[in-house]
């Protein structure tokens, strides 16, 4: 009975883990965006 339950808990840990690091990529690139676009309008200044 304990191990299924380690191994959802395990499962569900891994997930969360990977959700975080796919949003950590997303902001990534969302700030090389906004710092690239930044450097255009200060250019263009």
């Amino acid at each position: 009975m304990k191990a299924p339950l380690i191994a959802l808990i395990a499962l569900l840990g891994l997930t969360a883990c990977e959700t975080v690091k796919g949003a950590g990529r997303d902001l990534e690139t969302a700030g090389g965006a906004i710092s690239s676009e930044a450097s255009k309008a200060q250019t263009g200044m």
